[in-house]
């Protein structure tokens, strides 16, 4: 019997929005601001621009092979099933683990904001601890009560930061934008580069492809539609901030500077409203990329390229991938800093989104692509993962090291686990 499609194209629409404007805007712009200081707007372009080049190859690549595997099909079809395909499947579930991590803190630190400076610390980690262990929980016996109230949350968020634009962007000073306040060009790169994980939500869209009406023509215009808008958003919400609030106050109040940046024109009531907007964006964030990994771990098991416990299902949910997925959260998001964590998520999102974009050029016959837009978009994404590691490498070289163990241990996993298991790779299609 053949699957009703229940999607419509702002259906599709929404969810690449939601999934963009979660937690990362809210997270990261403190450390944009402080690479790029008044050229954060060019900077949020920047990134913007290289999302909007691989949801070409996202659009193409979902209408051609629409599947819940989104991602993890896609390297399959346009790499093959080997080594560098499953290390790169893995490092895809690892980023959303890093992803997670980021919105947890983010959640911990704004939620901070509400107790006294000197216990902002403690809290931090007591929030930041809860959120996981909650939505674990909530995951683990009905995810959906929480999935009812994504709809309604996704439009608060952004109907709170729409109205933090229209009111603030009266006491913008425009003067704070003009090229001599802007940082030297690569680290306002790298400034993009850092925020690049705030945009890297477009992709939850491709897991949907095979419930969206009439895909050919909505899939392409809800991947373009979305990321154009939130470009837009963006651009705004940067600009509203840089032109409210010097960039010392900003990067002293990096891990909540939104709210921050609101109390110039909206005083405390503003700063509470940015703040309470946080709270429940970074909880749905990290409600739908809980999922989101789970299922990860779940269909690249499928795929035979992990082991296949993460395969099963308790009560028609991949519980075993939801727990390892939150214990991993929970370490990350408390052993390590705000900047470490942002680093790792966009280097890793933008590694898998290269390869996205090859496998696309690679396909691209049997995709009706233009080879030249998706070669394009591999070439943009590693010159972009480039500077962020050679400005990483000048401004806080543990980093690399990070982002570089996390590689490792992506295809660690894939070559010891191909050696020891017999479990053959297949694709969807």
């Amino acid at each position: 019997m053949e699957n009703k499609k229940t999607i419509g194209l702002w259906s599709a629409v929404s969810i690449g929005i939601g999934g963009m404007v979660g937690g990362g805007i809210f997270a990261v712009l403190g450390l944009a601001v402080n690479l790029s200081h008044g050229g954060a707007p060019l900077a949020f372009i920047i990134a913007g621009l290289v999302a909007l080049i691989t949801a070409y190859s996202y659009a193409k690549l979902s209408v051609t092979f629409p599947s819940s595997g989104g991602t993890v099909e896609f390297l399959n079809q346009g790499l093959g099933t080997g080594i560098i395909t499953g290390g790169l499947n893995i490092l895809l579930w690892i980023s959303y683990v890093v992803m997670l991590s980021l919105y947890s803190y983010a959640f911990g630190s704004y939620g901070a904001t509400f107790f006294p400076e000197t216990e902002q610390t403690f809290w931090r980690h007591i929030l930041t601890s809860s959120v996981i262990i909650s939505f674990t929980l909530l995951n683990f016996l009905s995810a959906k009560v929480v999935g009812k109230s994504e709809e309604a949350i996704v439009a608060i968020k952004i109907s709170i930061l729409v109205i933090f634009v229209v009111i603030g962007f009266w006491s913008v000073q425009f003067e704070k934008f003009e090229p001599s306040t802007w940082s030297a060009p690569l680290s306002l790169m790298a400034g993009g580069m850092i925020i690049f994980l705030a945009y890297e939500g477009f992709e939850l869209i491709s897991n949907t492809a095979g419930d969206v009406k009439d895909p050919k023509k909505n899939l392409p215009r809800a991947f373009y539609v979305s990321v154009l808008f939130v470009i837009g958003l963006y651009v705004m919400v940067s600009m509203v901030t840089v032109g409210n609030l010097p960039v010392e106050r900003i990067v002293e109040s990096r891990d909540f500077a939104l709210a921050e940046s609101a109390k110039p024109f909206l005083g405390h009531v503003g700063f509470v409203a940015i703040a309470v907007a946080a709270l429940l964006s970074t909880s749905s964030a990290i409600n739908a990329t809980l999922y989101g990994a789970s299922r990860i771990s779940y269909i690249i098991a499928k795929t035979g390229e992990l082991p296949s416990h993460l395969e099963r299902k308790i009560w028609n949910r991949p519980i075993e991938g939801l727990i390892i997925t939150s214990i991993l959260t929970l370490i990350i998001a408390n052993f390590f800093d705000l900047a470490s964590i942002a680093i790792m998520g966009s280097a890793g999102f933008l590694l898998i989104f290269a390869a996205v974009n090859f496998a696309n050029f690679r396909l691209s016959k049997k995709t009706s692509s233009k080879k030249l837009i998706s070669f394009t978009g591999c070439i943009g994404c590693l010159v972009a993962l480039g500077v962020l590691v050679w400005e990483s490498k000048i401004t806080s070289p543990e980093n690399i090291w990070i982002f570089i163990s996390m590689i490792v241990v992506a295809f660690a996993i894939e070559i010891v686990y191909r050696k020891i298991s017999n479990r053959r790779h297949k694709r969807y299609f």
